[in-house]
């Protein structure tokens, strides 16, 4: 039997830390309902304790969305908690995400203490959010990182004061998906009552393996995984969202699902991409411009013949217009014929190995063949290069 990964997004904070990347309170909340829309679980809608605009900007979250829950981190502290709690006290569903780090590196240079006194804060703090919020969320920062043994101890007090969901983040992006699944095993298998929570990945994309450790996290037992839009997020940036749906989606074997509705995934990234101005690479996973294009001849060839031999999403699945054979110097016969075709023009085998090395000369000399590049030699062919061709114009 599939069991469910609840997705988190953090978008709206983590992805808005991004230089550039800041909203106010009326594109966040145009922001959520696209995401409540696709599907997400969970929106973590800022940090209210940060600014009184994105105490604002939470607060409007709560009174509008309604089938999404409402998430606002804080710090370990109670004001934070506090403001967290006022902030989202309107929402249907509410849930406060508060934590501390726990690395040995965090206890001593961030907050010159020692592991008795951050485990007694966390359960102090996660204890007095829990009576101000019907859903709490304890995160160990920089988890990652953290000794095992100690990362275990801290997530059962959290889970006895009252934390049901717990984040396990790899701050840093340190780990190995290898490393990170032994983590979370770990926990799994040491923490006496971890069937009372929810574990969760928050992994940032430092050394490119965010992904790939949400979901070993996930093959580990973890049930929720924490991601934003096209990935952005602080540095390197954050889990990518529609990358681990999909991966999800495809792998079957894995006996997870997750309730996003895909076809929704490439409209949700063009719209952050446009919001946030944070532009999204040609050769971004799932929703880059190029991510259903076919340029090698020998891949074009392939793809024309099956199109499963190169590409194992259908595009619609994420809503992406279609796939596109792109026409360069390294494209093969079969493409151009291709090309041809779809513009008009029904040329013979015989007919494209005449058109072929006229059309390799043009397609050294640019980056791209164009459409009205083609109708051009086409038409040229027809009029001199071919006169007693046989190929007619539909």
């Amino acid at each position: 039997m599939k069991e469910k990964i609840f997705i988190f997004d953090t978008t709206l904070r983590d992805g808005e830390q991004v230089p550039g990347c800041k909203l106010n309170a009326k594109e966040k909340l145009d922001v959520a309902i696209k995401l409540e829309a696709l599907g997400v679980d969970i929106i973590e809608a800022g940090f209210p304790a940060s600014s009184p605009g994105d105490f604002e900007s939470v607060k409007l979250l709560s009174q509008h969305i309604k089938s999404t829950t409402i998430c606002a981190l804080s710090r370990a502290h109670e004001d934070d908690i506090l403001q967290a709690s006022n902030a989202i006290k309107n929402a249907v569903k509410g849930r406060i995400h508060t934590g501390i780090g726990t690395s040995n590196i965090h206890i001593k240079h961030k907050f010159n203490s020692n592991q008795k006194d951050i485990l007694e804060r966390a359960i102090k703090m996660v204890a007095f959010a829990r009576n101000l919020a019907p859903e709490v969320e304890f995160y160990a920062e920089d988890a990652g990182r953290t000794d095992n043994d100690f990362l275990a101890r801290v997530v059962e007090s959290v889970i006895k004061a009252g934390a049901t969901i717990i984040n396990i983040p790899d701050t840093t992006g340190y780990c190995l998906p290898t490393e990170y699944f032994d983590k979370i095993k770990y926990l799994k298998n040491h923490v006496p009552n971890i069937n009372k929570a929810i574990l969760s990945c928050h992994c940032h994309n430092d050394l490119g393996l965010a992904v790939a450790n949400s979901i070993y996290g996930a093959m580990a037992g973890a049930r929720q995984i924490e991601c934003t839009i096209n990935g952005i997020g602080e540095r390197a940036g954050n889990t990518s969202l529609e990358e681990v749906v999909m991966i999800l989606k495809q792998h079957d074997d894995l006996n997870l699902y997750t309730s996003i509705n895909t076809p929704l995934l490439t409209q949700m990234s063009r719209y952050v991409e446009d919001t946030m101005r944070m532009p999204v690479q040609a050769n971004k996973a799932i929703v880059g411009a190029n991510a259903f294009s076919h340029s090698s001849g020998i891949h074009q060839d392939g793809f024309l013949k099956k199109n499963e031999t190169y590409e194992i999403i259908k595009p619609e699945e994420v809503g992406a217009d279609g796939s596109k054979i792109l026409l360069t110097a390294r494209s093969g016969r079969s493409a151009l014929a291709f090309r041809l075709h779809k513009l008009g023009f029904n040329f013979t085998r015989d007919d494209i190995d005449l058109i072929y090395p006229k059309f390799l000369i043009f397609a050294d000399s640019v980056k791209e063949v164009f459409d009205h590049h083609l109708n051009d030699l086409a038409t040229t062919c027809l009029n001199t290069m071919l006169p007693v061709c046989e190929a007619k114009t539909n």
